[in-house]
């Protein structure tokens, strides 16, 4: 897609009287503010600070009709090796308090790590066992954050929409609301977020008083059981999940049977340990990854007749 240069510098005119314009930078690349370390330039970059900063990033890009992307800690997204066209707004609000005995409201930047040792230092429980997996309270809402928990049974998945009360919303009006979590249509990888124009700006999370110690030891055994079936994203980075979940068998599995784990195509490779997992080898490209998914695709259809569908989401030009 192209976008006349005119849009670009009508937003970033009007970022001059309305946001901070020293956090608006232009034609900056992508891949260190992703998971996966892939990613080229955004024609504009703002860092929006706080959940009025948000609000206004996202309202001026509308009025201007300037295309853009809210991009969080940039886990389960491919950016194109072409870039993002528009604006990228970088949700940095990451205030958060607790408003009550047993309620935290938080940003939509905040990292849900950091709101897990705040509450565990509280002595409530509920997040603890989202532990290991990267993401703001923005992009955990956007997709009902989840995992198999809790420790050490592993016998249900665990969905951040159980300990959601509130969501302070930006709608497609330029309306600020605040919603129940059942007006959220949370249900598995998704949320209200995916069917409208809706942006979170703020969650409040109801938690349970609960004993330190226990929730450190379930925060450690999450860690560890993570760890041994998970690359570290320190040493490989990737995007998580690449493929959305199959009832009755895991895709990781039908891509396992194939043959595929350690499989590579330029940079990119099927992880040696999680075969719905690819990792970045320290050079790998866009088109490395999707060249690496249309394989294993292939792969899948040709021995089980099942096509498997991504779950991360391709943003920008390829």
């Amino acid at each position: 897609m192209t976008i006349p240069p005119a849009t670009v510098a009508a937003f970033a005119d009007a970022a001059r009287g309305t946001l901070a314009p020293e956090r608006l930078r232009y034609a900056v690349p992508l891949a260190p503010y992703t998971t996966f370390r892939i990613g080229g330039p955004a024609d504009l970059l703002y860092d929006a600070t706080s959940a009025d900063d948000l609000a206004a990033a996202v309202h001026l890009a509308r009025s201007t009709e300037t295309p853009h992307f809210l991009l969080g800690l940039g886990a389960n997204i491919l950016v194109g090796d072409r870039g993002v066209r528009g604006v990228v707004i970088r949700n940095v609000a990451r205030h958060h308090a607790f408003v009550d005995d047993t309620a935290l409201r938080a940003e939509s930047g905040a990292t849900v790590r950091d709101l897990i040792f705040a509450s565990i230092e509280r002595g409530l429980s509920g997040l603890e066992h989202y532990i290991g997996i990267p993401s703001t309270v923005g992009g955990a809402v956007w997709q009902n954050l989840h995992f198999l928990a809790p420790a050490p049974e592993r016998e249900r998945t665990m969905f951040i929409a159980e300990v959601v009360e509130s969501v302070e919303l930006l709608t497609e009006g330029g309306e600020r609301i605040t919603v129940d979590a059942s007006a959220m249509d949370f249900g598995y990888d998704t949320s209200r977020l995916h069917h409208t124009r809706d942006v979170a700006l703020a969650v409040t999370f109801r938690l349970t008083p609960s004993d330190p110690f226990v929730m450190h030891r379930i925060l450690q055994e999450n860690l560890s059981w993570r760890g041994a079936r998970h690359p570290w994203l320190d040493i490989h980075p990737s995007a998580g999940s690449i493929f959305k979940k199959i009832e009755g068998v895991g895709a990781g599995r039908l891509i396992d049977q194939c043959g595929l784990k350690g499989y590579r195509i330029g940079g990119a490779q099927i992880s040696h340990i999680h075969a719905n997992i690819m990792v970045n080898l320290g050079h790998a490209t866009a088109a490395d990854v999707r060249a690496l998914i249309a394989h294993a695709q292939q792969a899948v259809v040709d021995r089980f007749d099942h096509r498997l569908e991504p779950e991360i989401a391709f943003v920008g030009e390829f």
